[in-house]
C-alpha cells in the first residue's frame, strides 16, 4: 500500500524569487513572473532574502528579481548584501528599478546586478531580460550588465570613411531651458538609425554641447578623452579620425559625444565647426546636431549648413520671448530664419480645447507655425534617460516616441523624394 506522502505531488520547484520591500508595490511584475514561471516563484523581503540564499535550497534558483523604488534609496546598504550574496552563489541579479535615481541604480549595477527593467514593465521586457541571462545559473560567463540593446554601446563604428554621402543636416536646438531639445535630438536620430530593418540610413549625432552635453548619458555611453584631442586639432583632422572618436550605439548610431571635461563653447571657431559638418555630411546619410542653447560664433556656420533647423518650444511666456529674440537676432543679421522649424514639447491633448486655443494664439501672435506638436511623454521619458535608452527600447507605445517615430519617417521619405528628383 502506498503512503499518503507518496500520492501528494511533488511542491513545485522555486526557480526564482522575487525580493523588495513590498511585492504589492510591484503588481505588474508579479503578472509579469507568473506569465514566464507559472507556480515556480516565490517572494521574498530584503531581510528573508539573506538567510534564505544562504540556505541549499537556493542552488536551484535560476534568478532573483530585486524590485526597488525611490524609498529603497535610503536602504541600498542591505539590498547591496543581498545582491553580493546572490553572485556568491552563481544567481543571476535582475534589477527592477522605479523611479531610482540615477546615482543610486549604477551603485547597485557595480556591485553585480546583471541586467535592470525599468518599472513600469515594457511590454517583454522581463522576459528578454530573462532570455539574456545565461543558462545554467552556474555559467562562469557575467551576463552583461545593461540590457541588449546597450550591450554593444561604446564600439568604434565599422564602416571606412569613403565620403560617398551628402547627409541631411538636422540641427536641434532648445529656446529655453528643459525644453527637451537633446531628448528630442537622441530619439530623433535613434529613430532614423532604425527607420528599415534592411535599408536604414547612416545616421550619426553630434553632441555639441561642449559644456552640458547630455547625449552620452541618455544612450549609457563613455565619453573618450579622443573627443577633446578630436576637437582641439579640426584643422587637421579627417574622416578617419572623426569616426574615431565616435562611438556607437547598438551598432546603428554613431555618436560624437561631449568632452568629458566641460569645455568652453568657443573651443572651436566656425571654420572648425564648418570642416566638422562637412566631414560627417560626406560619411552619413542623416546627422542630427545637438546644439547648446547659447547662441555662439558658429550658430550661424551650423544654420546655413542646415536643411531643416528644429526649435524646441514650450507652451508659455519665455519660450515666446525668446523665439522673438532669435527672430530679431536672425533677421538683423540677415540669417536664413526660414530654416527654423518650431517644435511645441509637450502640446496639449487634442480634447484639451482651452490649451489648443492658447497654442494657436501664441503661433499668431509670434507670425510662426508650429509644425511640429510632440506630446508629453510623462515620466517613462525621464527613466529612459536615466536608464540610457531611447524611448523605442524603453517604451516604445509611449505618445511622444510614436510622433518622433513619425517625423523620422517623414524626413526619410521627403529626402527618398528628393534623391529621386535629383537622379
Amino acid at each position: 500500500m502506498s503512503s499518503v506522502a507518496n500520492l501528494q505531488p511533488d511542491p513545485a520547484p522555486i526557480l526564482a524569487c522575487t525580493i523588495s520591500r513590498d511585492v504589492q508595490n510591484f503588481d505588474l511584475l508579479i503578472d509579469d513572473m507568473e506569465q514566464e514561471l507559472g507556480e515556480n516563484w516565490g517572494d521574498l523581503g530584503f531581510e528573508d532574502a539573506l538567510i534564505f540564499l544562504n540556505q541549499p535550497e537556493s542552488a536551484q534558483l535560476k534568478f532573483v528579481a530585486i524590485a526597488v523604488d525611490s524609498e529603497d534609496e535610503t536602504d541600498l546598504a542591505r539590498i547591496g548584501d543581498v545582491i553580493r550574496t546572490a553572485k556568491e552563489k552563481a544567481i543571476k541579479v535582475i534589477l527592477i528599478a522605479d523611479q531610482v535615481s540615477p546615482i543610486a541604480l549604477h551603485q547597485l549595477l557595480r556591485l553585480g546586478a546583471d541586467d535592470f527593467v525599468p518599472y513600469p514593465l515594457p511590454e517583454g521586457a522581463l522576459h528578454e531580460a530573462i532570455a539574456r541571462q545565461p543558462a545554467p545559473p552556474a555559467v562562469a560567463e557575467p551576463a552583461p550588465a545593461t540590457p541588449a540593446p546597450q550591450a554593444e554601446a561604446g564600439a568604434h563604428p565599422t564602416f571606412k570613411a569613403k565620403g560617398d554621402r551628402h547627409g541631411v543636416i538636422l540641427p536641434v536646438h532648445g529656446l529655453a531651458g528643459g525644453s527637451g531639445a537633446s531628448t528630442f535630438a537622441v530619439n530623433l536620430a535613434w529613430e532614423l538609425a532604425t527607420a528599415s530593418k534592411t535599408d536604414a540610413p547612416r545616421v550619426c549625432l553630434l553632441d555639441l554641447d561642449f559644456q552640458y552635453g547630455s547625449a552620452a548619458t541618455y544612450l549609457d555611453l563613455p565619453r573618450k578623452e579622443l573627443v577633446y584631442e578630436f576637437l582641439s586639432d579640426l584643422a587637421n583632422a579627417d574622416s578617419e579620425t572623426l569616426l574615431q572618436a565616435m562611438v556607437t550605439f547598438n551598432d546603428k548610431l554613431h555618436v560624437l559625444t561631449a568632452p568629458s571635461d566641460m569645455l568652453p563653447l568657443d573651443i572651436l571657431g566656425p571654420e572648425d565647426i564648418s570642416r566638422l559638418i562637412d566631414m560627417a555630411q560626406a560619411n552619413f546619410d542623416f546627422v542630427v546636431i545637438d546644439m547648446p542653447k547659447t547662441v555662439v560664433a558658429w550658430t550661424e556656420t551650423v544654420l546655413n549648413a542646415a536643411h531643416v533647423y528644429f526649435a524646441l518650444l514650450e507652451l508659455d511666456l519665455r519660450s515666446a520671448q525668446n523665439v522673438l529674440r532669435m527672430l530679431r537676432a536672425l533677421k538683423a543679421e540677415g540669417l536664413p530664419h526660414e530654416k527654423l522649424r518650431y517644435v511645441l514639447n509637450r502640446a496639449p491633448k487634442f480634447t484639451d480645447l482651452s490649451a489648443k486655443s492658447r497654442v494657436k494664439r501664441m503661433a499668431e501672435s509670434l507670425d510662426i507655425s508650429l509644425e511640429v506638436q510632440l506630446p508629453d511623454g510623462g515620466t517613462q521619458v525621464t527613466q529612459a534617460n536615466d536608464h540610457g535608452l531611447p524611448l523605442q527600447e524603453n517604451a516604445g507605445k509611449n505618445p511622444l516616441r510614436k510622433e518622433i517615430a513619425k517625423l523620422a519617417k517623414s524626413l526619410i521619405d521627403i529626402n527618398k523624394s528628393a534623391e529621386t528628383g535629383k537622379n
